[in-house]
């Protein structure tokens, strides 16, 4: 471990009267503590200067390299009170070792495992009060958002020798604030999100803006979201514009598209693939086509599919639709059985309500 964090407190931070108001309805991605954690890189000195101060705006150059090159990367995950009042997160070392991953592919440098937890514990534990209680079946937490951008101010493509690394946190409430619900989407035909040898298993932001205009696209139509295909045939199914998909077969397999370097290896999405298992599923990772899916839901051999990842947990998928057609809904009114399994074992266990058999929390504060 490389870096420390010191803290100097907020000098004004909210009421106790104005955070409860937020933590009572947050929403998500809307508000943020008090405070935000930070610390810089630079060739010649390595990570260096860890802080915890107050939230505020970020000072760069108009010249930074990350507004003219987009080299920067992100990761999100949660922090859970437990009934005891502990603070704990889900797999943060899995997010680490993603963010790792993308910062070799973006030509950043690596924050080590331990650095990246250090950095997490650091803020939680100074806007611990942030976090929300725990309710009975409740799903409040705070959402947590590292992120590493190119901070030098110079104009030339070539890999920053300065970068800056922060993470701020947010309440969030439960994604489905009205309850669970499918979600209807749209098949984007006109637009990929990544392709081979791009960013796409990189958690980045152009993936994400690349994904814009496919959703608006599917918005315009009467969807929540688009699922994308594959760039270099538009045959095979990837993932929706920030979520992964699974398929659930009448013979229990639980059926996930492969990674093939164009799509992000969720951290939901392998825990989804070890409790699979544990419910009696067979899991399957490989390239699925898109008229399978269409063909499946027709005929009754796929009878669930979903959507997952960190803001929603999972989500249940309805109607599929696209420039011609459609392809019927297998989610009923909240989602089918074994998508309502999944999702309320991985709730339980990230707020200690059942056994962490797999040794997956990771405790903050």
């Amino acid at each position: 471990m490389s870096l420390t964090f010191t803290t100097t407190p907020n000098p004004s931070p909210a009421s106790d009267a104005e955070r409860a108001a937020v933590l009572a309805d947050p929403g998500f991605g809307k508000y943020f503590t008090d405070h935000m954690a930070t610390a810089t890189w630079t060739a010649g000195e390595g990570w260096h200067d860890g802080r915890v101060s107050a939230y505020g705006p970020i000072t760069i150059m108009p010249s930074a390299a990350v507004l003219h090159y987009a080299q920067e990367i992100f990761e999100g995950l949660k922090a859970y009170r437990h009934a005891d009042g502990s603070i704990w997160s889900f797999r943060p070392e899995a997010n680490a070792r993603r963010m790792a991953r993308s910062s070799a592919r973006l030509a950043l440098p690596v924050l080590e495992e331990e650095d990246f937890v250090a950095s997490l514990r650091a803020l939680v534990e100074v806007d611990r009060a942030w976090v929300p209680e725990v309710e009975d079946g409740g799903e409040k937490s705070l959402y947590l958002r590292p992120f590493m951008y190119a901070s030098e101010a110079f104009l030339g493509v070539r890999p920053a020798n300065e970068v800056t690394y922060s993470v701020i946190a947010s309440p969030a409430g439960a994604y489905f604030a009205g309850g669970l619900k499918p979600v209807t989407l749209w098949i984007s035909q006109h637009f990929a999100r990544a392709g081979a040898g791009g960013t796409g298993a990189a958690k980045c932001g152009g993936n994400y803006a690349s994904s814009l205009a496919g959703q608006l696209e599917g918005i315009e139509h009467g969807c929540d979201q688009a699922v994308f295909l594959d760039a270099a045939t538009q045959t095979f199914i990837e993932e929706l514009g920030g979520m992964n998909l699974f398929l659930v077969t009448k013979d229990d397999r639980l059926v996930t598209p492969e990674l093939t370097g164009s799509i992000l290896e969720g951290v939901t999405r392998s825990s989804i693939l070890d409790l699979g298992k544990e419910l009696g599923l067979d899991p399957e990772e490989r390239r699925i086509p898109i008229e399978e899916w269409k063909d499946g839901v027709r005929s009754g051999e796929i009878v669930e599919v979903f959507a997952c990842g960190t803001a929603a947990v999972v989500t249940p998928v309805g109607e599929l639709r696209w420039e011609g057609g459609t392809a019927p809904s297998t989610a009923g009114g909240a989602g089918g059985e074994i998508t309502n399994a999944i999702r309320r074992r991985l709730l339980d266990i990230q707020y200690g309500r059942v056994e962490d058999t797999h040794g997956w929390l990771t405790r903050l504060a």
